[in-house]
């Protein structure tokens, strides 16, 4: 099976002493597309660095996350446009809005994620939606913004179906990965009253790895467990499950 991975943080400091390895077992396992997100300007040239290393597997989005919106968040936002403006990038991501952690930040985490829709539409790139404990917060931004030309995905999709509906309403897709493993992560309850076109497949490793693996290293290579894991709630064959979300992917992301 060919299987997209559309979010994964590869060029983290967790996977310095295997990068190649991680990227063997992941070929192995069918995973022969790996897009990722950037986190801030402390994280660009790893990721760019890797991109070059394994040009054919790596693809890098440029954004800024919501957790590294600070006091200084403007030049964060001047150097990711600098960025797009220079060379090709798959999405603008990951970002969004943050409320797990702090909520004083929020209305700059509010400015950059309307600065960056700016952007998506402007170089006409999908974007990534980090919404953590803030569905509301950044779904009313990408409604208001939504003028036919946005498009991209939610991240790491764990709410309800009402919550899914709307997504779909807005023509974005969702992301599922390993919480749709987990006992209680409530995807079984989703994920059945969805139809497979508005889903793409990640892992967010090195974090949130699926059972059996939960809570240790995730990596891209764990994808297919995500994979059945949906199959076996939809109904479906893996099979049909790895053609439909590859193809998804290659649309949205506008792969070769």
């Amino acid at each position: 099976m060919n299987i997209i991975e559309t979010h994964a943080h590869l060029y983290s400091e967790q996977f310095k002493p295997d990068h190649s390895e991680a990227l063997h077992r992941a070929a192995a396992a069918g995973v022969g597309t790996i897009l990722m997100p950037n986190i801030d300007h402390g994280t660009i040239d790893a990721m760019l660095e890797l991109e070059a290393q394994f040009p054919e597997t790596c693809h890098a989005m440029m954004g800024l996350h919501p957790c590294s919106v600070g006091p200084e968040f403007e030049k964060e936002l001047y150097l990711l446009e600098d960025w797009l403006s220079k060379r090709p990038f798959v999405a603008v991501g990951e970002c969004g809005i943050d409320l797990y952690w702090d909520k004083t930040c929020l209305p700059q985490q509010q400015e950059a994620l309307r600065a960056q829709l700016r952007l998506a539409k402007q170089y006409d790139l999908p974007i990534v939606l980090h919404t953590r404990s803030a569905f509301e917060e950044a779904y009313e931004l990408v409604a208001e913004a939504q003028d036919g030309t946005l498009r991209g995905v939610f991240h790491c999709f764990s709410d309800g179906l009402a919550e899914a509906e709307r997504i779909i309403g807005l023509g974005f897709k969702m992301g599922i990965g390993g919480v749709a493993t987990f006992k209680n992560g409530g995807l079984d309850k989703v994920l059945p009253h969805i139809a497979l076109e508005h889903l793409v497949l990640e892992t967010d490793c090195p974090y949130l790895a699926p059972v059996p693996y939960r809570g240790k290293r995730n990596e891209p290579a764990y994808l297919p467990l995500v994979l059945h894991r949906v199959a076996a709630l939809l109904g479906l064959a893996p099979e049909a499950v790895a053609e439909a979300t590859t193809r998804t992917a290659q649309e949205l992301f506008r792969l070769a």
